[in-house]
């Protein structure tokens, strides 16, 4: 009997969640009759994720009883912070805002390291949320890139 492989879900999950970042980035060099659509993908895709990953310590306070209440305060008020900086993003010029997702997504996590340090994590979180974060942040700091151009001569 075959037991299934415990990290094989969260990386295909992973991975399957980099596509909506992907896939526009790519169009952003391609149709540019369609340029505003791929960017407005992507910077609202993105600014769902940083929300995202701002739950996970929500979720983490909750659950871990033997934390203190200043540990857990610290973890509850952290876990609106990317839900905040994603709404501001989005209201935002998008090329400062694509800059501003990416700059908390490398924060995110850096914070999810400093988490594992104290709380338990599964082996195989750190290093797909590495993985991810690079991908993530390259799309977002390409898509800056290719949105200045059409901000300046717009």
């Amino acid at each position: 009997m075959k037991t299934e492989n415990p990290n094989r879900m969260p990386k295909l999950l992973g991975y399957l969640g980099l596509l909506p970042f992907i896939i526009p980035t790519v169009f952003l060099f391609y149709d540019y009759h369609h340029f505003m659509v791929w960017r407005n993908v992507l910077i609202s895709y993105a600014a769902v994720i940083l929300s995202f990953l701002g739950a996970v310590y929500w979720g983490v306070a909750m659950i871990v009883r033997e934390m203190s209440i200043k540990k857990r305060n610290v973890m509850l008020s952290w876990s609106v912070i990317p839900s905040i900086v994603a709404w501001i993003c989005l209201l935002i010029p998008q090329v400062y805002g694509l800059i501003l997702l990416s700059i908390f997504f490398v924060i995110s996590f850096f914070m999810d390291m400093q988490l594992t340090k104290s709380e338990a994590k599964p082996a195989w979180y750190i290093p797909l949320r590495f993985q991810l974060t690079v991908v993530v942040t390259t799309c977002l700091v390409t898509a800056a890139y290719l949105v200045k151009p059409v901000l300046i001569n717009a």
